[in-house]
């Protein structure tokens, strides 16, 4: 008897001690399940000119602080300061050579390619080498830069010539810029000229580099690595895009924003961007507003957008600057005009950007 109650009484501590077990080995494994952090949402995608600028401005202001000590070139204008040898306090033009001349001092000093902060160590040293001054206090500031233009150019609101007077990036200069317009591609296009080194050949020209940087990711992604810096004699071009209207019977008409010269829409899917077609749409009667090659007018090409989405007829390939007109089976009129009802209904759409 007193065997059995031994063995239930061990079976009830074993059974316990099995069970408090348990839950300590699961606590953890609820606590880290409670601790997870949910996946950050995709960003946001960029529709239009308008959304894509305040997205630059607001990254300019955020990634692009970062005040940088910029090259003196040829052609600046610096002011050398000696505290208290007002003989030696000056404002200089940088040659053409690169080099600029000091009162009292035998050489030239070459101030080309340095920062303020370089050109500032380099003539103490030479003060105090030649004997002019104990313990210099010099201060330089680039008062004038003609060395480090960037240029910008090509589909943005204000093309324009920017003096780098400090380090900056891509977005800082497309934000000085306006941001991009209505029509631009995805992609901005920076051409670097490199400068031949010392032992490079006579008479051997600059090296062209070209870098790519595409609109998408650096505005969507937020990686810094896209947000490149930009030198003076840099040329970023922004190219433009064509724009393929969708109006008439669809759901939201608008323009419809190539990401760039190789992307092709066709109709079906200028459609689906379009929302589709309304109720009293009359797609058979569709209509493809395309400009001459010649430039003087517009040809009517008719689609039968039945039958391409029925998977009858062949989809038809758009062209940049294509109007796909859908009549409504209450405007009668319309079809007597379709190239004037098509451009009429083009004026005033918000243009949106078609890629990814």
């Amino acid at each position: 008897m007193l065997l059995n109650s031994l063995g239930v009484r061990s079976r009830l501590i074993f059974g316990c001690a099995w069970l408090i077990l348990c839950l300590l080995t699961a606590a953890p494994a609820a606590l880290t399940q409670q601790k997870e952090v949910p996946a950050a949402p995709s960003p946001q995608k960029l529709e239009t000119a308008q959304q894509a600028n305040e997205r630059i401005r607001q990254l300019a202001l955020a990634m692009g602080a970062h005040a940088g000590d910029s090259q003196i070139g040829s052609g600046d204008l610096v002011r050398i300061e000696v505290f208290d040898v007002p003989e030696l306090s000056r404002e200089l033009r940088v040659g053409e050579s690169g080099y600029i001349s000091l009162p009292l001092i035998p050489v030239k000093v070459k101030a080309a390619g340095l920062t303020s902060f370089q050109l500032e160590e380099k003539i103490t040293e030479l003060l105090q080498v030649n004997g002019l001054v104990s313990h210099p206090q010099v201060t330089v500031t680039i008062k004038e830069q003609r060395s480090q233009p960037i240029t910008v150019i090509g589909a943005v609101q204000k093309p324009l010539v920017f003096q780098a007077v400090r380090r900056v990036t891509l977005l800082e200069i497309l934000s000085e810029a306006g941001g991009i317009s209505n029509d631009a591609g995805s992609e901005a296009i920076i051409t670097r000229y490199i400068k031949p080194g010392p032992d490079a050949p006579a008479g051997a020209q600059p090296e062209v580099q070209t870098i790519l940087i595409d609109l998408n990711d650096l505005l969507q992604s937020g990686d810094p690595q896209y947000n490149v810096p930009v030198y003076g004699g840099d040329v970023i071009t922004i190219p433009r895009a064509g724009i393929v209207y969708v109006v008439g019977a669809v759901e939201r008409p608008g323009g419809f924003v190539l990401q760039n010269d190789r992307e092709r829409l066709t109709a079906v899917k200028a459609l689906a961007l379009a929302g589709g077609l309304r109720s009293t749409a009359k797609p058979r009667n569709a209509v493809i507003l395309r400009k001459n090659a010649g430039g003087a007018g517009n040809k009517e090409i008719v689609v039968d957008l039945t039958q391409v989405l029925e998977r009858k007829r062949e989809d038809v390939l758009l062209q940049a600057s294509d109007i796909l007109y859908v009549p409504d089976s209450s405007a009668k009129r319309a079809l007597r005009r379709v190239g004037d009802v098509a451009l009429s209904l083009t004026t005033g759409l918000v243009l949106i950007r078609a890629g990814r």
